[in-house]
């Protein structure tokens, strides 16, 4: 242990005591200034170092050295002269010297300790793991992420054996082989798949002073190897998925150039790859503007544009869309349809709203109930003139089966597998109605569809025509309607040009034609041409003996319609049904025992007489109160006739049964009128 003695406090023998406090084998004995205040007198009385304003009480310790900082050179010479044998004096040049030396050594290490910092920084954030070993296999660098990979805490056995840590890491045979092992696959003892590096470490002679492993983690690539197989068979199921769609697929990058067509798009454009792939998004237009561009500037999806591709110039319909993805633009893709799929769709909307409109004949004879002498006779008449071509005049009041008889003829004629067409002339009206029977001509009238259209005429060529409510007819159609009869053909509105048709005419009518005929509002000629063949059809109340056995046949109608188990009808409502009058025939029978069953309790099986509603007067009121026409005083007069008129013609119309044609009758007005009255009024038909 050297012993030193600072003479002078100030700020060298401040430094040079902070110096040698922080040095082993060194003791400071003492602090010596006149000035009690020094810093280095302070600085020594916080270590409790001893302190005085003379050194002669400390040279009785005998220190070894003597450090003369005051800078005085006779302190120094005095110093030398007083000092004990054995005592080195340091004068204050040479003491300066010294604290330079000490100061760069300071700041040499001051480096080096950064330096090493920055190692220890680039070794431990580095994601591979490092390892190494001296000669003797101990180990002397375990980094963070060779931790992380081992399990192991590198304090804990930094010094130790590597073998005995780590007996797998193969750096022991390096370190007696001297040779490097690359690129060697293990696995750690936490699961870990790693490749190790290994090489030797040298000195400048060549000799192996250690080893050093870098290794890095591969289960994440391998999982991502495994990812990038599954991209690669998702692609190939994509690629499939669309190289089998039906539709044409076209796709294109952000600048508008082809990336990717599909094996319809060259069936329907004719262009291959060749011809798409990398040319502008322009190149299989014929006539039209690229919805893809369009996409590509608006950012938005286009739907339905018509257009013309290819070569052959394909009429299609495109829809296209953009591509985003994590929001942003990264192409648009088009699915192009060919219009001759829509125009077959079109057609079969077209047959479908025809079906609607001319329902199939759907009654044989067999659903004709008939057990009355009147009804036997007519049943024969129609059978025998269904085996002809002659045509056919149903007469009889409106609701007795006219169009039953209709159907059941067609279905038992030669015809029976052609159109059967139904018409109520006095349903359309009579601006359309011409046009509907005869068809038109393109531009024959506003609105008149592109290349014309056929009539119902023509439509049925082959079939049959069932014209209800031929009476209704306006003597310009019962003309027109007269030469189909005549000369088997038509010409349509508009147009000039004969059109040859083959259909069997069976017509139908309430109306006494030979009084309408004296009227002058039914054409006499006509009247002889229809009336070929005429079978009355007699009204429910001259047939009440099949009255139990149709309304037997409604009930199990509405049984299945309305989910009911009606068994049948009480005698004494039998009764009741037998000794009406049925204005409305079998269609008033039938809403009488519709409402029947929809009012009577769901537990009850048998219709009785008080569900029967065949009168409908309210016991405590008014006929006006009951028909809400009763009047207030700031009413116009238009008002009330218009509130009377709509009440009278429900009241009528319920008394028919719901019969058109009766309550046309009843009120003395034309079944057409009556329509427009219905809708007018808003009164449920």
């Amino acid at each position: 242990m050297k012993r030193f003695l600072i003479v002078g406090g100030g700020k060298g023998g401040t430094a040079l005591l902070k110096t040698l406090l922080q040095m082993d084998r060194v003791k400071v004995i003492g602090v010596v200034d006149v000035n009690r205040e020094a810093p280095a007198v302070r600085e020594a009385a916080r270590h409790d170092i001893p302190t005085g304003i003379t050194v002669r009480p400390f040279l009785r310790e005998r220190p070894d050295v003597i450090l003369e900082v005051t800078g005085n050179s006779k302190v120094y010479r005095h110093l030398c002269e007083i000092k004990e044998r054995g005592t080195l004096v340091v004068s204050g040049e040479v003491a300066n010297l010294i604290m330079q030396l000490i100061d760069e050594k300071e700041q040499w290490f001051e480096a080096w300790r950064l330096r090493q910092r920055e190692l220890d920084a680039i070794v431990n954030s580095t994601h591979d793991g490092m390892i190494a070993v001296n000669r003797e296999g101990r180990i002397t660098l375990f980094n963070r992420a060779a931790e992380r990979l081992s399990g192991v805490n590198g304090e804990r056995v930094m010094g130790e054996l590597l073998e005995q840590v780590l007996p797998h890491a193969g750096l022991d045979q390096v370190l007696k082989t001297g040779r490097p092992d690359l690129n060697r696959s293990l696995t750690l003892a936490e699961g870990n798949q790693v490749v190790a590096n290994r090489k030797p470490v040298t000195d400048r002679s060549g000799n192996v002073i250690g080893a050093v492993s870098v290794f890095r983690d591969i289960t994440e690539v391998t999982a991502l190897a495994r990812q990038v197989t599954d991209l690669k068979s998702m692609k190939s199921q994509l690629s499939a998925i669309i190289d089998s769609s039906d539709d044409a697929i076209s796709v294109v990058d952000t600048e508008g150039r082809g990336v990717l067509i599909n094996p319809a798009y060259t069936r329907l454009t004719g262009l291959t790859p060749a011809d798409v792939i990398g040319k502008p998004a322009e190149t299989d237009i014929s006539e039209g503007e690229s919805m893809h561009m369009k996409v590509l500037k608006t950012g938005e999806a286009v739907r339905g544009v018509p257009m013309k591709v290819g070569p052959a110039r394909k009429d299609v319909v495109v829809n296209a869309a953009p591509i985003t993805v994590d929001g942003e633009l990264k192409g648009s893709v088009a699915i192009i349809q060919d219009m001759s799929e829509i125009k077959e769709l079109y057609r079969e909307l077209e047959r479908a709203r025809s079906i609607i409109r001319k329902l199939e004949a759907k009654y044989t004879f067999d659903d004709i109930i008939v057990r009355s002498d009147a009804m036997k006779t007519a049943l024969r008449e129609a059978r025998q003139g269904a085996r002809t071509r002659a045509t056919i005049l149903l007469r009889g009041e409106s609701g007795t089966g006219k169009e039953l008889f209709a159907h059941a003829i067609h279905n038992a004629s030669t015809r029976k597998y052609k159109q059967f067409v139904r018409v109520n002339c006095a349903s359309i009206p009579e601006s359309l109605l011409e046009s509907e029977l005869f068809g038109y001509t393109e531009g024959a009238f506003t609105g008149a569809r592109r290349g014309g259209k056929k009539g119902l005429f023509e439509e049925a060529n082959g079939g049959t025509v069932f014209l209800d409510e031929i009476g209704e007819l306006s003597p310009s159609t019962q003309a027109k309607f007269l030469r189909v009869l005549q000369e088997k053909e038509v010409t349509r509105v508009g147009g000039t040009k004969a059109i040859p048709v083959d259909v069997r005419v069976i017509a139908a009518t309430h109306v006494d034609l030979e009084q309408a005929i004296r009227e002058k509002r039914f054409r006499e000629d006509l009247y002889y041409r229809l009336n070929v063949l005429p079978i009355y059809i007699p009204p429910l109340r001259h047939r009440i003996e099949d009255l139990e056995d149709l309304s037997l046949h409604l009930v199990k109608k509405f049984n299945q319609e309305y989910g009911r188990h009606v068994t049948g009808i009480d005698p004494e409502a039998l009764r009741v049904l037998e000794s009406y009058s049925w204005p409305g025939n079998v269609r008033e029978l039938e809403n009488v025992l519709g409402r029947a069953m929809i009012h009577m309790p769901y537990h009850q099986q048998e219709i009785k007489k008080e569900h029967l509603m065949l009168e409908h007067a309210a016991p405590h009121r008014s006929e006006a109160e009951r028909d809400g026409i009763v009047s207030h005083g700031s009413e116009k007069l238009a008002e009330v006739v218009s509130r009377a008129e709509r009440a009278h013609i429900r009241r009528v119309f319920e008394e028919a049964g719901g019969n058109k044609t009766e309550t046309a009758r009843r009120l003395g007005i034309s079944v057409r009128n009556l329509y427009y009255k219905l809708k007018r009024h808003g009164i449920d038909s």
